[in-house]
């Protein structure tokens, strides 16, 4: 693998051209004065301002007076849409746009739709063009405005926007066209195209991310946004971010001059990417017009292969999915979804997007990394010829899911198991009622087996560590329960044509001295060729009957202790992003990879009333569990919550996984939040969990010896709240 993949992912950003950086640089050290102000250094700033505007008009053939910088597309769509609805109140409140376009303008219009205005979303052909007939149509005398990009980010369809733009004015409407994906790809002339307002995003033509423009046809009237000094003529308040308007305008004086230049470079490499995966692959399914595209756009199906695998897996070549495929469902892209593009078609679509500096060598190697990737992939592929190493593997590339956040959602579960009919067995100790992860079964009066089962997709890269995770996740069940483990069986899913044997053999091996560690054998187990690598455990443990702890025992006035820290799935999917170091992941592997034997031995030893193991459905997904089921409810003070370090800061920068949101959602009515409680430490106690630690509930007194064993130990045991009386919340989170 090389140093770095190769880009083609252009249409998602865009590197800074040499020479926008070289024009940037005397703004950064030297021009740094106030563009308002009147002595020299405001003169300068001034002057580099005017000369960027200057060189974003010539680029779209209009006045410079006509041009007002924003901080990128997303704010030049809300101005232009937000603006001119505004400004338009009185003539009329309907608003039509595409059903294909990007979020800048669906969200905006979807905002408006709230306020009282009505927005018509036309549909789009399977080429993404959008139908002029239904457009015209669906015009009233209300209709003041119509949004229509000029081209498709995603399948790089180009609209016929000069058509529209007729229509419109035949009505005398107003015409936006989002244009941030084709400026630097194809010409963009706001006479030639009739549009009265239109967006540009820096960051999509070369220029830096944080700047954009918005054109306003003279006569165009819009309602101011922000307001504050009278910049931007008035039309847009802020001081002026000088040194990024700049790198703007030399970016659009670079289009000006080399359009043609890098349309045709970008459309050779696009099609030598195209044709050799369509020479390779001859069922793979192009999606967007062949004849109205973007030069540098491939958006390609690979039916029947799950977009985020593909991506998992080719780790040399960086672009983008079409598609989202969880175990319960496929989120696939609007666009293709307006295109009514089949979904085991559309779960499989990547955007190749090439630009400027993309070479025929990168295709050529892009090109050798997706055959093999694809061929890897297809059910049919022969289980031979991996050339890889266990030192080489990291195993959450080769899955689209991470350990316990890949589980079904908590709601979609709930449903299917309140339709199965309740085991009437009177040896069922502990069955589907409690919603606890383990099973008991009365062997006689003094003895009962517990029974658990539990397996995921690779929480990290180390075959090895993955295999011991799974385990101590597995054997967890059992000591919740208050339970002594006897023996396990293996559950795997290994793709055998994508990955070597000896990586299973790694799994396999950590799980057994995992076990090992907790006293007992792995004597079998199952296996079934997947395509990707799933593993877990099937325990066997006794105990007591009359020891048994449930969800279902909490009583009011318990204290609630902790035996982990939490933020274990958050720091599993910076470790998958590369967002997170080798020795930074360190704490969270190994606190998954604990037994959590000292907890179940010292809640035995001081006795508790209920007890559960926080795992995929997070903290207060477990803790909800075990309120339902006891009739109660808890108080959790957020501060006293141990979290493993960086959990915190990388849930700041937005990484939470998928399976934390569906976490949140689950658990939003049950749960009351002070107001002090942020959007990220909400994430964070509904953050999925794997191989947590135990939430054990008992009475104050015992809790008191319970902290001082666990002291004594040198293990982890925190108080992190009370169970009270039933309230109208399950949970109230201070």
């Amino acid at each position: 693998m090389s140093k770095q993949p190769i880009y083609l992912d252009y249409n998602a950003t865009t590197p800074i051209d040499p020479q926008v950086a070289d024009a940037m640089l005397p703004y950064l050290y030297d021009h740094f004065g106030n563009p308002s102000s009147s002595h020299a250094y405001g003169v300068d700033a001034k002057l580099g301002v005017e000369k960027a505007r200057r060189q974003v008009a010539a680029m779209l053939g209009c006045h410079a007076e006509e041009i007002i910088f924003t901080s990128g597309g997303s704010e030049s769509n809300n101005f232009a849409i937000k603006g001119s609805a505004l400004a338009q109140r009185v003539k009329g409140n309907h608003i039509i746009t595409s059903a294909i376009e990007h979020p800048a303008v669906l969200e905006v219009c979807a905002y408006l739709e709230k306020q009282g205005f009505r927005v018509t979303y036309v549909p789009v052909d399977e080429d993404g063009l959008v139908n002029l007939e239904v457009l015209e149509k669906s015009i009233t005398p209300q209709t003041i405005l119509i949004s229509v990009m000029q081209a498709n980010n995603e399948v790089g369809t180009i609209q016929p926007i000069f058509e529209i733009a007729r229509i419109a004015h035949r009505h005398g409407i107003v015409l936006h066209s989002d244009a941030a994906q084709s400026i630097g790809k194809i010409p963009v002339r706001v006479d030639e195209l009739g549009v009265d307002l239109l967006s540009i995003a820096g960051h999509k033509l070369y220029a830096p991310k944080g700047i954009g423009a918005l054109y306003i046809r003279t006569g165009t009237q819009l309602q101011k946004i922000i307001h504050g000094a009278e910049h931007e003529s008035n039309r847009r308040a802020g001081t002026e971010n000088v040194l990024e308007i700049v790198g703007l305008g030399q970016a659009c004086e670079l289009v000006q001059q080399h359009l043609d230049e890098y349309s045709a470079h970008m459309r050779a490499v696009r099609d030598q990417l195209e044709n050799g995966i369509l020479e390779e692959f001859p069922w793979a399914k192009v999606n967007g017009s062949r004849e109205q595209r973007l030069p540098n756009t491939a958006n390609i199906s690979f039916k029947g292969i799950e977009a985020n695998t593909i991506l998992a897996e080719m780790v040399e070549v960086a672009a983008s999915a079409g598609a989202a495929c969880h175990a319960e469902q496929v989120d696939v892209s609007h666009v293709l979804e307006a295109m009514h593009i089949p979904v085991d078609t559309a779960m499989g679509t990547i955007r190749f997007s090439v630009g400027r500096y993309t070479s025929v060598e990168d295709i050529e190697r892009a090109l050798e990394e997706i055959k093999h990737v694809i061929h890897s992939l297809q059910p049919e592929a022969p289980a031979q010829g991996i050339e890889i190493s266990d030192e080489e593997v990291k195993l959450t590339q080769y899955t689209h899911g991470l350990g316990c956040a890949c589980k079904l959602r908590p709601q979609l579960l709930e449903e299917v198991l309140q339709n199965l009919p309740v085991p009437q067995d009177a040896r069922i100790l502990v069955g589907t009622e409690t919603a606890d992860d383990a099973a008991v079964f009365a062997v006689n009066d003094d003895l009962a087996l517990v029974q658990t089962v539990d397996f995921f997709t690779p929480i990290v890269d180390d075959p090895y560590e993955f295999g011991a995770i799974s385990a101590a996740n597995s054997l967890s069940d059992v000591y919740a329960m208050g339970g002594t483990p006897l023996f396990a069986l293996s559950i795997v899913a290994f793709p055998g044509n994508r990955l070597p044997m000896s990586v299973l053999g790694s799994i396999l091996k950590g799980a057994a001295d995992k076990a090992a560690e907790a006293g007992i054998a792995i004597i079998g187990g199952h296996t079934v060729d997947d395509t990707e690598p799933k593993f877990g455990l099937a325990v066997t443990g006794s105990l007591d009957p009359a020891k048994i702890r449930t969800n279902a025992g909490a009583q009011v006035g318990d204290v609630l202790i902790l035996t982990k820290p939490i933020g274990t799935g958050i720091l599993s999917t910076a470790m998958k992003q590369g967002a997170l170091s080798r020795a930074d992941a360190r704490p969270a592997i190994e606190w998954m990879a604990k037994l959590n034997r000292a907890a179940a031995e010292v809640m035995l030893q001081t006795g508790a009333n209920a007890c559960t193991d926080v795992t995929g459905f997070g903290l207060l997904g477990h803790l909800l569990g075990m309120m339902r089921g006891s009739g109660t409810s808890a108080l959790i003070h957020a501060d006293s919550v141990p979290l493993i370090d960086k959990a915190y800061e990388l849930a700041a920068a937005g990484i939470i996984p998928g399976g934390t949101k569906n976490n949140m959602s689950y658990t939003e009515a049950s749960v009351s939040y002070a107001k002090s409680i942020s959007n990220v430490t909400r994430a964070l106690l509904n953050d999925a969990q794997t191989s947590g630690g135990l939430l054990i509930s008992l009475p104050k007194a015992q809790s008191d010896a319970y902290l001082r064993a666990m002291g004594e130990r040198g293990e982890l045991a925190v108080m992190i709240g009370e169970v009270l009386a039933k309230q109208a919340n399950f949970i109230t989170v201070d």
